[in-house]
């Protein structure tokens, strides 16, 4: 049995309601029958969950973390003390996904839970394992020193580093299901569009075909524009655009959903 499996993602959201339809209606993912109606809205693929939390004064909207189940919280936090740098912080009773809220020495912040905390509902139960055809398959974030924070994640998780192309900068650890994509920040990559800062870049979906995928994005975006994907329009639009297609090789297709975040998508 894996040491850690990439449980969830997490974003934060000033139409979290919406975003969460766009989701469902995109990808086929499912509300939890114990998702907290007005205080945010947890959608889930059968293997990972998606925890749409609304913006709170002082929060930037966005892409925010993404969490890691493990056998043994005490194991991990020991192989944690290796980096002075990091530290670590019990979340409250009312954070169904999250125990305790951490981050890499570079300050990506991840959540950590262990399979038999009390605070665990909502999707990060119902899952089952069983992914849906449309389902998470990486998330990425760009950090100053990708090849040390690979290092980390698989010296604390026993993640998997995946062999990867000459030239590639990028390092890429596997549960056996999800990937975690870390990725190099350079200002420069940003020329000719804004500049997003470090942290999370964004999610990787696997599709079961990605014509029949388009269509349904064309149909539903048709049907309820409010949850119409989020354009890359203009120069600097195209610009991301092409960031975005050229960084991570494990999309075919790149996308925003009707908030923003950057999506990419596979068949």
């Amino acid at each position: 049995m894996a040491f850690a499996k990439i449980n969830h993602v997490a974003i934060v959201s000033d139409n979290y309601g919406q975003l969460a339809e766009f989701y469902k209606a995109a990808f086929g993912m499912v509300t939890s029958a114990k998702t907290r109606n007005g205080r945010a809205v947890t959608v889930g693929d059968g293997y990972v969950g998606l925890n749409i939390n609304p913006r709170r004064a002082g929060r930037s909207a966005g892409l925010d973390h993404f969490g890691i189940q493990v056998e043994d919280c005490a194991a991990a936090f020991e192989r944690m003390k290796k980096y002075p740098s990091v530290k670590w912080l019990q979340r409250p009773s009312t954070r169904p996904f999250a125990g305790i809220s951490t981050h890499d020495p570079d300050g990506n912040m991840f959540d950590i839970s262990q399979k038999d905390m009390k605070n665990r509902t909502s999707v990060y139960v119902d899952n089952d394992g069983n992914a849906n055809p449309r389902h998470i398959n990486h998330v990425a974030l760009r950090t100053m020193n990708p090849e040390a924070m690979a290092e980390f994640y698989a010296t604390v998780f026993e993640l998997t580093l995946r062999n990867k192309a000459e030239g590639d900068p990028n390092y890429y650890l596997t549960d056996g299901h999800m990937t975690l994509v870390v990725m190099p920040w350079d200002i420069n990559d940003y020329d000719g569009t804004g500049i997003i800062t470090m942290g999370m870049d964004h999610i990787g979906f696997k599709v079961e075909d990605l014509e029949t995928f388009k269509a349904d994005i064309a149909s539903m975006a048709a049907n309820n524009p409010r949850i119409a994907p989020a354009s890359f329009s203009g120069p600097e639009g195209e610009a991301l655009l092409a960031l975005i297609q050229r960084s991570c090789p494990l999309g075919q297709y790149a996308m925003a959903d009707c908030d923003g975040i950057l999506i990419d998508v596979a068949a």
